[in-house]
């Protein structure tokens, strides 16, 4: 077994999801992978069970978070030693994971994240604004400047992988990442390229981005101030 399990949470994704998945196999024969398939209303599930793919099928659709952490429990429970986060829309490239273990492995990291903007500026955009809100609250909270908040390519080591898949509120999102910085786990960015999205649709609609924004920028400021701190 490799010590690597790339996590792909996939809802919805039936036109992307075999070019991700068949990447991987053709190139990266180096990590395992799981398609986490959120109950999927189109055809996700088929093709996955048609191409043979290694496929956990959730019954329902429990949203990014419970996607995550039913890919995370996998990981340990079959004890890989990381797992790393890549979504199934195509716009994670597997080449930056080894970018990523060399980080992990050099500064003794608990996260890596795969970042846009290590050395590329952002963009001015309305998305990039509310980015840089919820970068500038974790930063005014813990200290640590994270430049890509929101980025859905995430390495973690074995000690994050039994927090996140056991611990009731840890999800794969920013507040945690601040909530976690403030518990001394350590959070490094690599940077990536990243792809746009070929087909299909994006969750975030501009209503639920600004409502993600709002909760993220509460969970941050204020919530994580009653959450009981765990070294």
């Amino acid at each position: 077994m490799n010590k690597v399990l790339i996590i792909i949470p996939a809802y919805n994704e039936a036109e992307n999801i075999e070019k991700v998945v068949d990447n991987i196999i053709d190139n990266f024969p180096q990590y395992d992978y799981v398609i986490v398939n959120d109950g999927s209303t189109d055809a996700t599930r088929k093709i996955c069970k048609a191409r043979r793919y290694n496929l956990l099928d959730l019954p329902i659709n429990l949203g990014l978070g419970g996607a995550i952490k039913s890919g995370i429990k996998y990981a340990n429970y079959y004890q890989y030693e990381y797992a790393v986060q890549i979504d199934g829309d195509g716009q994670h490239n597997p080449e930056y994971i080894a970018d990523m273990m060399d980080s992990m492995r050099k500064n003794d990291t608990d996260i890596v994240i795969g970042s846009r903007f290590v050395t590329q500026k952002k963009p001015f955009n309305m998305r990039m604004l509310g980015s840089n809100l919820i970068s500038l609250a974790i930063f005014i909270t813990t200290g640590k400047k994270i430049q890509d908040v929101t980025s859905g390519m995430r390495l973690f080591n074995k000690r994050m992988i039994k927090r996140f898949g056991y611990k009731m509120n840890y999800g794969p999102e920013p507040d945690t990442l601040a909530f976690l910085l403030n518990c001394g786990v350590k959070v490094e960015e690599v940077q990536v390229t990243m792809s746009e999205r070929e087909a299909g649709t994006s969750y975030l609609t501009m209503g639920r981005s600004i409502s993600y924004m709002v909760h993220m920028l509460y969970g941050i400021l204020i919530f994580q101030w009653f959450r009981k701190k765990e070294r």
